[in-house]
């Protein structure tokens, strides 16, 4: 079902896959990593590849989650980029509002900035960017209001809480504190997507 309101094109009109419902706080506070920019998409994993991603598009994209990137320096943000999984100090911050590369016949203000904009401090949002299958299994994700979003081994959002699935590369248990078992929860889901409005409605939690 879509959400109750009315907007042209049922919501589904913008390029960005982020849709800001409430506002946490627009932060651009870091500097994109190098492989910002450069990163295949999916990034992570290349099996069980999610319907949602484009994956003609290089660097982080809208909709994926923003990192924290030791490994590229100080105050570095990024995607999952060239780290692997449970690499120490690479968190999950927020999500990236747009692409970094932009869009076909729009500005591009990342890479002349060298800035990603990302949402973190809470806030609801719509995400057209999320996984659609358990990347170690294969089978198909059914997501259900109430679920627990994690970043994903490829930056995107996912309900698997197994840690072949989940960035930080641990099982977390199931709770709502914003640390579950050293994997941070990104949201909660209030809203799954289906064939009227596809993406995720969530309250996030970082």
């Amino acid at each position: 079902m879509p959400m109750l309101g009315q907007a042209s094109g049922n919501f589904l009109e913008s390029s960005s896959s982020l849709r800001i419902l409430h506002a946490g706080i627009r932060n651009t506070v870091g500097v994109l990593a190098a492989d910002a920019f450069t990163q295949a998409n999916p990034a992570g994993s290349a099996t069980g590849v999610s319907t949602q991603v484009d994956t003609s598009k290089r660097g982080v994209l809208s909709g994926s989650v923003a990192f924290t990137r030791p490994d590229a320096g100080p105050d570095m943000i990024g995607g999952v980029g060239s780290v692997a999984p449970a690499t120490a100090g690479v968190r999950p911050l927020g999500v990236f509002v747009n692409s970094a590369l932009g869009n076909p016949f729009e500005n591009t203000p990342g890479a002349a900035s060298g800035k990603g904009t990302y949402m973190s401090g809470m806030g609801t949002y719509g995400n057209k960017l999320f996984e659609t299958y358990n990347i170690n299994s294969g089978a198909a994700l059914t997501y259900a209001t109430g679920d627990q979003l994690w970043a994903s081994l490829n930056g995107f959002l996912t309900n698997v809480t197994a840690a072949n699935n989940v960035f930080e590369g641990k099982a977390p248990t199931s709770g709502d504190a914003a640390t579950i078992n050293g994997a941070t929860l990104i949201g909660v889901l209030k809203m799954p997507a289906d064939a009227s409005q596809n993406e995720l409605i969530y309250d996030q939690r970082i």
